[in-house]
């Protein structure tokens, strides 16, 4: 296979946008992190003194074990994918191969001879395959929440840099009482911020209790051992996961919806901007950088489309049908167990690979983003009627009755100019108003009439220090 007979365009035309996850998301990171789990859980019986069949490892049989896991390479991966073919089981592959590597004399250790049925002891597939899972989410969390925090930051540059830049808003398509550029930029930033701090905090959570979620084996072996508190110190300390104590056969993967959902959010709020910018540089507010070489259109010359935005978009949504399909169909299963979940928990890197894809177009084409100032000043400047909300909220705090139909009067479907406004301001409609306040009205232009919009583009750092 080459990314041009690829069928998954992850593993083809976007492949170098992925390649950060294919060590976790992979089959071979998969296979990784069954070995993970499966030296792990030998180590932790051996470290139990009320296990006495199995002593405890010294330094160098500890150093064996962890170079298998630190080591692991693809060849490795390969050799069980080779037992796989015989075993028909991908678990009992690793089990096999682990217990491979016990024996060889070259490699093998002489204090792991006695303890090659410890390998997978009193352990379901599951067992292995939930903590498997978690282990790959949180290693792949951190580099998706380090792209989303490279998207949030590279807002969050757009919303300090234009911070004073007024620009007349759009409420329903129409205009409204202005902003700034860099205002809305932090309202975006913000959001996204608000779903990194969520995406963060959701528990990763694992189990390793049998069969059926009630260490039926292990209390079968060892009755006196208090296995739900080896086994949450297996998750919690371990692994470095959080111990569910209430499960079936299979971890309910109720962590996982969670998971998901928080990224489908950050992904909609992602959707938004595109969609957003898009529009601006469609009103000529942004410009694009030129790069030499590449075509617009294949029949007009003059285009700059903004793909980069639309790409990202394309990706964002289908990353969040991805998604949203695990987080509805994972946390579903019949009785104590079924295997729907099985096949569909392969997916789990789709939706996060597709929505890197979308994070790195969305970065491009804010990269390539120019102020086009003079077409946002020009708009401002063509609409006088927004400071109709100023007036008639002067009018009313000094009890002039009915200001609002008053405005409305003057401007709804009128072409206001700034003429038409001063002499409005300047009319008996406003004797009651004071000498210093209709001052203040004359001075106020659509680029002046913008609230603290400044302020709050230039402290989102702080707000968002805050979540």
């Amino acid at each position: 296979m080459t990314p041009l007979t690829a069928l998954s365009p992850i593993d083809g035309r976007y492949a170098s946008k992925a390649d950060s996850l294919r060590p976790y998301l992979s089959e071979f990171g998969l296979i990784k992190a069954r070995v993970t789990v499966e030296i792990r859980w030998l180590q932790s019986l051996a470290d139990n003194s009320a296990i006495g069949e199995l002593a405890a490892f010294d330094d160098q049989t500890n150093a064996f074990l962890n170079a298998i896991v630190d080591d692991f390479s693809e060849a490795d991966a390969q050799a069980i994918k080779d037992i796989e073919a015989t075993t028909n089981h991908d678990v009992k592959a690793v089990e096999y191969f682990i217990k491979d590597r016990f024996r060889d004399k070259q490699r093998g250790q002489a204090a792991l001879e006695d303890s090659l049925e410890f390998i997978h002891f009193a352990c379901t597939s599951e067992d292995i395959n939930n903590l498997s899972y978690a282990l790959m989410l949180k290693d792949s969390r951190e580099i998706v929440v380090a792209k989303m925090q490279q998207v949030t930051d590279s807002i969050v540059n757009l919303a300090i840099t234009h911070a004073d830049q007024p620009m007349l808003s759009r409420t329903h398509g129409q205009t409204a009482s202005p902003t700034t550029l860099g205002k809305e930029m932090a309202n975006v930033a913000y959001r996204l911020a608000r779903q990194i701090k969520q995406i963060n905090q959701v528990e990763l959570l694992g189990k390793i209790n049998g069969a059926v979620g009630n260490y039926n084996a292990h209390f079968s072996a060892y009755p006196d051992v208090d296995w739900q508190t080896h086994a949450e110190q297996f998750i919690n300390e371990r692994l470095e996961l959080t111990f569910n104590p209430y499960t079936t056969q299979i971890e309910p993967h109720d962590y996982i919806a969670e998971l998901f959902d928080a990224v489908k959010r950050f992904n909609t709020i992602l959707i938004d901007f595109n969609r957003d910018i898009w529009q601006y540089i469609s009103l000529g507010y942004f410009k694009q950088r030129l790069k030499d070489g590449e075509v617009g259109s294949s029949t007009m010359p003059h285009k700059v489309n903004p793909i980069d935005f639309e790409n990202s978009e394309g990706n964002l949504g289908v990353a969040n049908a991805m998604l949203a399909h695990l987080g509805e169909k994972l946390p579903i299963s019949r009785m104590q167990r079924d295997l729907s979940d099985s096949t569909v928990l392969r997916n789990i890197g789709v939706g996060l690979a597709q929505s890197m894809i979308a994070f790195d177009a969305c970065l491009k084409g804010v990269g390539k983003l120019e102020l086009n100032a003079q077409r946002l000043n020009d708009d401002l400047n063509n609409a006088q009627e927004v400071l109709a909300e100023p007036i008639q909220t002067v009018m009313r705090r000094y009890r002039v009755e009915n200001p609002y139909e008053k405005l409305k009067a003057l401007t709804r479907g009128n072409a206001m100019t700034r003429e038409a406004m001063l002499t409005f301001v300047e009319s008996d409609e406003l004797s009651a108003v004071s000498d210093a306040d209709k001052a203040r009205l004359r001075d106020m232009t659509p680029a002046t009439y913008i609230g603290n919009a400044t302020e709050q583009a230039l402290t989102i750092k702080d707000w968002i220090a805050k979540l």
